[in-house]
């Protein structure tokens, strides 16, 4: 059974075993006693016990570890022998003896912000160390990426403000450089100045490498292990931009999409009137726009920081209480979507109609003539949403109206007319479905023998898209003679019928009269119905199909009758 003691080291709090303890203490007492009189002997100290700290700390697994004596050792090889070691090393007797200082070679490089060299942050001075590219060329091209990316420049600076640490220390700072932090390093970097050792350690890493290459003489096997290993890093590096590009590009996107949807809907603005008409949960837009930009865009910032971490492997975490506050944020989001999801689908549940019926008193019997009358609105361009558009009343009131509609002309059972209007729309209960049909603004008028019906339908915008439809059909005696206006055209239903195999459009061009069977007689169509087409025509009898197209180039000729197809192309 071992005693363990509580220390202080570097404003760490260690748990210890009392053997290590007394084994770090002699170590600590003899770099004191090495850098007694030396210059910054103090800073070198600090910098040493600073970076004894951090090695135990990444040695240990929990809070609660105590640090042992093989800990010690493993920290103890790794910092170095000070400069009188050889003078005290029966404190040490299970560590070799050297009467010199040991050397190491260069390590990789962790990414820091340089504020010896910055000029706002000191992330592109940082860059320089970590991906040996020139900080002028790291600088342009932020401000390319800020200018032209769509500010991306400026948002990659901004994280990487945010998440990548200062080099404060000098074992943060030789880290930042590769190099290895030992006694003998810390103590030069003390002495000789961060600028100048910078630059000698980079072109002393250079010439390590080579020689170290030369004079190693690596093995087949060795150096296709370290292509290998190379390529697998370049593959993750690349994968980490990909996942950064992704991220970054979505988040801006989500952005863009707040303030231009989730904004606009705050103040009102015209032109995203519809927006709230589709919206059947009565969340403001805002919030909903918000609601989503949580649920997308926490997940792609987890991505985006993923590919930073591939990228930056010493990246300052963002914590553990903005982790779980931004996954408690989504899940919220979520869990709001989801219900306001349910509520939107459930909008649309039920179908409901209402079935208007009207006596269709004609003033002058057997003759009827349909014409439709187009609102003042015909002209609003204007989006259309569910076949619904919007205008606003004289009273500057928002109104969605459609002119989506048809009309059927029917045999009437008995010797009166009438119109029958059926009107649809959904809702979540089939109570509230056919309160909203009912709700269908139309109108029409009989004078004399005409019957004037408006060409499109409405209602207050209140009653929101809920798929209103609407369908009119007109009921006359046989023996009634009906006329159409030439505006009506568009509006005759597919379930009139003729004994012509007319178009809609060609139907109002002559009169017809109801027969026994609910089917329209022509009264003055030709025995040849010519169908005009530019240049040419299409004509169709009881001869069979004869179409003629002309135009300044060329011409095409098809008949099909009795005898078969025959067809003829001419070019003038």
């Amino acid at each position: 059974m071992n005693k363990t003691v509580n220390i202080n080291l570097a404003n760490m709090l260690f748990h210890i075993d009392e053997n290590a303890y007394q084994k770090l203490q002699r170590y600590l007492e003899a770099i004191k006693r090495s850098f007694a009189g030396t210059t910054g002997s103090d800073e070198i100290i600090a910098d040493i016990e600073a970076r004894i700290a951090e090695l135990f700390f990444e040695k240990m697994e929990n809070e609660r570890q105590v640090i042992t004596q093989k800990e010690v050792d493993e920290v103890i090889t790794i910092m170095g022998q000070p400069e009188d070691y050889h003078i005290d090393e029966e404190i040490f007797e299970d560590q070799p003896s050297s009467g010199t200082r040991r050397t190491s070679s260069s390590r990789a490089k962790k990414l820091y912000r340089d504020i010896d060299r910055k000029y706002i942050g000191g992330v592109c001075a940082g860059l320089e160390h970590y991906l040996g590219i020139d900080a002028l060329w790291i600088r342009l091209i932020f401000l390319f990426l800020a200018i032209f990316a769509g500010g991306f420049g400026f948002i990659a600076y901004l994280i990487l403000w945010i998440l990548v640490p200062e080099a404060a220390t000098t074992s943060q700072k030789l880290d930042m450089t590769g190099e290895p932090v030992n006694i003998s390093n810390i103590e030069r970097k003390v002495k000789e100045g961060f600028d100048d050792v910078a630059d000698k350690v980079r072109s002393v890493d250079y010439e390590k490498v080579g020689s170290k290459v030369k004079e190693t003489g690596k093995t087949f096997f060795d150096t296709l292990g370290d292509i290998i290993m190379f390529l697998f890093k370049v593959i993750g590096k690349f994968i980490g931009i990909l996942l950064i590009i992704i991220g970054a590009s979505t988040l801006i996107g989500l952005f863009v999409g707040l303030f231009t949807v989730g904004i606009v809907d705050i103040v009102h603005i015209p032109g995203v009137d519809f927006i709230g008409m589709v919206n059947s949960t009565d969340a403001p837009v805002w919030v909903v726009s918000l609601l989503l930009f949580f649920a997308v865009g926490i997940p792609f910032f987890f991505l985006m920081y993923l590919g930073i971490r591939i990228l930056v492997t010493n990246l300052k975490s963002i914590g553990n209480i903005a982790k779980f506050s931004l996954l408690g944020l989504w899940l919220m989001s979520i869990i709001t979507l989801a219900v306001l999801g349910i509520k939107q689908a459930s909008a649309h549940a039920f179908t409901g109609s209402v079935t208007e019926r009207d006596t269709l008193a004609i003033q002058e019997p057997d003759t009827l003539r349909i014409q439709f009358r187009e609102g003042d609105f015909s002209d609003y361009r204007t989006a259309t949403i569910g076949g619904m558009k919007i205008r606003y009343d004289d009273n500057d009131n928002p109104m969605l109206y459609s002119d989506d509609l048809l009309v059927d002309i029917r045999k009437a059972e008995d010797s009166v007319s009438y119109i029958r209007i059926r009107k649809d729309a959904d809702g979540n209960s089939y109570e509230n479905a056919r309160e909203r049909a009912g709700n269908i603004i139309y109108s029409y008028a009989l004078s004399g023998k005409t019957l004037m019906l408006d060409n499109y339908f409405s209602t207050e915008a209140e009653n929101k898209l809920r798929d209103q439809e609407m369908r009119i059909a007109v009921y006359v005696p046989a023996g009634t003679i009906l006329e159409f206006d030439s505006n009506a055209r568009n509006y005759i239903g597919r379930r009139t019928r003729t004994d012509r195999d007319l178009y809609r459009r060609e139907i109002v061009k002559y009169q017809w009269q109801m027969d026994e069977n609910g089917e329209l007689v022509c009264l003055d169509c030709p025995d040849e119905v010519e169908y005009e087409r530019g240049n040419g025509r299409i004509i169709l009898d009881e001869n069979g199909l004869d179409v003629d197209l002309k135009d300044e180039q060329d011409s095409f000729k098809m008949k099909i009758d009795e005898d078969g197809i025959q067809i003829k192309a001419e070019e003038n």
